[in-house]
């Protein structure tokens, strides 16, 4: 979850480090540091923001041509000054970054201790590069066996970077359930957790597997197993364009990242669907079309917005395929021995494809023979490689923390994967098939239809801006998209929110309904219309103040409400899809008017990639 940055080539490394970690910064934010080779290994680190870090360096000297930077989402050690990276072993001839976690830190850390090793920090790193030091001085091997072999007794995840004193000509860099990408130049090389820091520079990228170490100088890179085999590396030309990596004149990424879905979804669909032929073609699992006539069941993985997008997946394969869907979080599958066959397929979703839990869900999974299909949108991450196929959502780089596009992205994949699985199975008719995909084409335009009420959401939302609950109501399908209209809420505005099928308020949170509490509905006419009519009601008849989503047209509700708010009439399966962004758009404007971070709310990290 924390963002590595690192460079080693003809060019000044501090400018290159530090833009680069303003680019990673929305992977952690509670302290950064830098380390740079400039007549001996010199480290400067700082509790707060990149921008902290860079205040206090402002008048040091920083230059040299090998430098490598942390910005840290803490897990081992409050955020501090002493916490942060990078860390150093006790002579100070060796520094490391990190992110991930060293699940057997302390036995190390007890042992070391027993030996005379001094810590001056209260993380997990510092432990790691003090067993590497304790290494090089019993067995005086060279530095690059000796980080293999430290790796080799440490139990975790990991994304490191290391440099030494005595060798300042090369980096090495290394993962386990980490990411970790190298970009490679002409006569230079760089080093981060992922892309965005290193498309400015250079196109070619090579992803380091699990346990690869690779040993970087200016001119030659070498990677190893760590058992020690020579590593043939992968170079891939990257997509990502750096345009795609600033605001672009929006106040917030979270702004442009809403406002860029008729976009994001459309890229999604391109290619794939062919409505006046009634076909969805998805190549990344063309192979497995057979397999999908005969599964017993979809199990579908992840965690947060896209486990509510894996919700509204669940709804629309089972509608439209036939097919019976769990949904499961990621983080309690592996826990619970889950019953899993060869007859099942298991769908993990993830934006980055580097959320741990979800990779060890997808482990577990295929160890018992099911079949996996990863949907994500980072080309070359983790879940993709381990995934037997899958969609890409092509999304584009999401930077804002609170997820947007991902998730419309996510939640069009899987209505195109329901379709697609339908069809395969004779589920469904060329004639509805036709309808529905003729209807899903048109979305991203429906959706820019959304954008004309916010204005009118701005306005709600400064009534609404000091209110401390909400909640959240849907029925069906458009239960998931109040779960995610109450997450997005909470996660960027801290105000407590709690989405609920609606039919479930009386058993429970209706005892908190009263004039302070908004209660935000998905009140669109489809099968569940009159039913959620009377749940509004409910809330009325106890003092409750409704914001409701409604069909455009509707009166019916509008003479209900306090406020409503309109969307396009679309078929139930494509309710999800526009309900979704006037949600956003309510979440941002008043996160906005709090005076809120939003593009980095407090302790939250775009990537979760430790468990």
């Amino acid at each position: 979850m924390c963002g590595i940055v690192g460079y080693i080539g003809f060019r000044d490394a501090y400018p290159i480090v530090i833009k680069g970690l303003h680019r990673l910064e929305y992977r952690g934010y509670d302290s950064a540091g830098v380390a740079v080779q400039n007549n001996g290994l010199k480290v400067y680190k700082k509790a707060g923001k990149v921008s902290d870090l860079e205040n206090f360096v402002k008048d040091i000297d920083t230059d040299g041509t090998v430098a490598m930077g942390h910005t840290r989402w803490a897990t081992h050690g409050a955020p501090s000054d002493r916490n942060s990276h990078p860390h150093s072993s006790g002579d100070r001839k060796l520094t490391i970054i990190h992110n991930g976690i060293i699940e057997n830190y302390a036995v190390v850390k007890e042992a070391l201790l027993a030996k005379g090793h001094v810590f001056k920090s209260d993380t997990d790193t510092e432990v790691l590069i003090h067993l590497v030091e304790d290494i090089r001085n019993e067995t005086n091997l060279d530095l690059n066996e000796c980080v293999r072999l430290a790796l080799n007794r440490v139990v975790g995840a990991y994304a490191i970077v290391i440099m030494s004193v005595d060798d300042p000509d090369q980096i090495i860099a290394a993962r386990k359930g980490s990411p970790m990408v190298i970009g490679v130049g002409k006569g230079e090389y760089f080093i981060a957790s992922d892309a965005t820091p290193i498309v400015e520079y250079t196109k070619n990228v090579i992803y380091l597997n699990d346990n690869e170490i690779a040993y970087i100088k200016r001119d030659d890179l070498l990677i190893k197993s760590i058992d020690n085999k020579v590593q043939t590396p992968y170079i891939q030309k990257l997509e990502l364009q750096l345009e795609m990596l600033e605001k672009g004149g929006y106040d917030h990424f979270m702004l442009k990242e809403i406002y860029e879905q008729p976009r994001s979804v459309g890229d999604c669909l391109r290619g794939r669907i062919y409505p006046d032929r009634g076909l969805v073609q998805l190549g990344g699992i063309k192979e497995y079309a057979e397999k999908l006539k005969n599964i017993d069941r979809i199990i579908i993985v992840a965690c947060g917005t896209s486990w509510h997008a894996g919700l509204v997946g669940e709804y629309l394969i089972e509608e439209y395929a036939r097919v019976p869907v769990e949904v499961e979080y990621a983080s309690e599958f592996r826990y619970r021995n889950p019953i899993i066959t060869e007859k099942d397929v298991v769908i993990a979703i993830s934006q980055s494809g580097e959320t741990a839990d979800t990779m060890a869900a997808i482990e577990l999974a295929k160890e018992r023979g099911a079949t996996i299909f990863g949907i994500c949108n980072v080309v070359g991450a983790s879940i993709p490689r381990l995934s037997h196929a899958g969609v890409y959502t092509h999304a584009g780089p999401e930077i804002g923390v609170a997820s947007t596009k991902a998730f419309t992205a996510q939640v069009t994949a899987l209505t195109m994967l329901a379709f697609y699985t339908a069809q395969q199975r004779g589920a469904i008719t060329e004639s509805k098939l036709i309808e529905y995909l003729t209807e899903l084409n048109n979305i991203p335009a429906l959706i820019q239809k959304t954008f004309a009420a916010n204005d009118h959401i701005k306005t709600i939302s400064e009534e609404y801006k000091d209110a401390s609950n909400c909640l959240f109501l849907g029925r069906g399908s458009s239960f998931p998209v109040a779960l995610e209209g109450a997450l997005k809420l909470k996660e960027i505005s801290y105000i407590h929110a709690e989405g609920y099928p609606a039919a479930e308020m009386k058993h429970g949170p209706i005892a908190l309904i009263d004039a302070d509490m908004p209660v935000v509905f998905i009140a669109t006419q489809n099968s569940s219309y009159e039913k959620v009519i009377s749940n509004i009601q409910e809330v009325k008849a106890r003092g409750g103040r409704v914001i409701a989503i409604v069909t455009e047209g509707d009166t019916i509700v509008r003479d209900m409400a306090e406020h409503t708010i309109e969307i396009p009439e679309v078929s139930e399966a494509f309710v999800p899809l526009l309900a979704t962004i006037p949600l956003q758009l309510l979440s941002y404007h008043i996160a906005v008017l709090r005076g809120c971070n939003v593009d980095q709310p407090r302790n939250l990290a775009k990537s979760v990639t430790v468990e």
